[in-house]
């Protein structure tokens, strides 16, 4: 039997510890900084106004100016450190409520109406580029040059026809963890058949799966194989975003293709960013369902709930059984692994073949960066292709 050491246990501890961590100074930090990730719903901000947001444990000033362009620069003034969002949209510019400093979208000074002998300081707040998309805001943190906005790229929402809807959850846990789950093929079978059987856990059934895992362009895909005519494919974009299908809010709709990004906020907090896409040629009946859905349930957030969930026995929304309860049934599970979940003390099997594919793609990818050494160029996958729909008792769970 081999012995661990203590030294082992630490470089062990260390290497988990790695995944973890967002901060602008840390390597996963840096790494994430390399990509575009959402920050907010295109609707959480309009023309004139600003509000605080934290993303990879950076405070930062989200912002319209007035003619509707978004804008993202540093959280705080450079002069005496009170939010900026407090202050006014000026233009393009945000001034701040305490003394009136102003910053432009690239997060330079541009007045300082009490220093008007003085010039501009030298100083100035971070301020980074945005693009929307899909109904979400995108920003780009890293270093220059800024990549091309293409990676995150969905080709299926651009299809003419296509319908969208976005989601937003906010959850009290580490981002990995949520990561992880994405490729964990297996505990579809478990988690969402707790609470209560919906369209999503039936139509996959809680058969066992037989798994696949394959390193593509963007990231990697997943195959969960459960018999011949129920196999379950989901396609994960580096570094944080999942393409899975689920099944139309009745029976006889088209199934939805949902892509899922799982941004930090911090290293115990994740903000969860959706754009479910109802595929064109679906009647109108279905379009009509789809668009009244998400305009009722759409904003579900299990950890406002997070008491009341883990009371539960029974899910108690009978009306809401797509975003609703698959949160909830994950919300249990992940959450349930506490903020940061401890990893050393994990005993790993053959179904978490995906977990150990993951993070043997993360660790190879930082320990690129930190030697220096050029780190995958990850391209999207550019073709249209709908992801297969399993059978299981989708057609009884109407």
């Amino acid at each position: 039997m081999t012995t661990v050491t203590p030294m082992a246990l630490d470089e062990r501890a260390e290497r988990f510890l790695a995944l973890t961590k967002t901060g602008p100074d840390t390597d996963m930090g840096k790494l994430l900084r390399r990509f575009w990730h959402p920050v907010a719903l295109a609707s959480d901000v309009g023309p004139g106004e600003a509000k605080t947001i934290t993303i990879l444990s950076e405070e930062l000033t989200l912002y319209r100016s007035q003619s509707g362009t978004p804008h993202l620069i540093g959280g705080r003034c450079a002069h005496r450190r009170t939010l900026l969002s407090t202050g006014w949209v000026d233009g393009d510019t945000v001034r701040c409520i305490y003394h009136g400093w102003r910053f432009d979208s690239s997060g330079a000074c541009v007045e300082r109406p009490a220093e008007v002998d003085t010039g501009m300081p030298r100083t100035r707040i971070a301020g980074y580029p945005v693009y929307e998309y899909g109904g979400l805001i995108f920003a780009y943190m890293g270093e220059a040059p800024v990549p091309e906005f293409d990676l995150p790229r969905k080709a299926l929402t651009e299809l003419e026809g296509a319908v969208l809807r976005n989601g937003v959850e906010r959850w009290d846990n580490n981002w990995f963890q949520q990561i992880e789950n994405s490729m964990d093929a297996t505990h579809v079978s478990f988690v969402h058949h707790a609470l209560k059987v919906g369209p999503f856990g039936a139509a996959v059934t809680n058969a066992v799966p037989k798994l696949e895992y394959q390193e593509t362009p963007a990231g990697i895909r997943q195959i969960g194989r459960r018999a011949d005519n129920n196999v379950r494919v989901s396609d994960w974009t580096f570094p944080n975003n999942n393409h899975i299908t689920v099944p139309g809010l009745k029976p006889e709709d088209p199934w939805i293709d949902v892509f899922v990004w799982m941004v930090p906020n911090d290293d115990l907090n994740t903000t969860r960013f959706m754009i479910y896409s109802l595929p064109p040629g679906g009647s109108e009946e279905s379009r009509q369902r789809f668009e009244q859905y998400f305009d009722t349930y759409g904003k579900y957030d299990p950890a406002a709930h997070h008491d009341e969930l883990f009371a539960m026995r029974e899910w108690n929304n009978p009306d809401d059984m797509f975003v609703g309860l698959t949160a909830a049934q994950d919300y249990l599970a992940i959450r349930g692994q506490g903020r940061i979940v401890d990893r050393t003390k994990e005993v790993l099997g053959r179904s978490d073949l995906g977990i150990v594919t993951l993070r043997k793609l993360f660790w190879r990818e930082l320990d690129k960066l930190r030697n220096g050494e050029p780190t995958k160029e990850w391209r999207r996958l550019t073709e249209a292709e709908r992801l297969p729909t399993q059978p299981g008792l989708a057609q009884s769970a109407a």
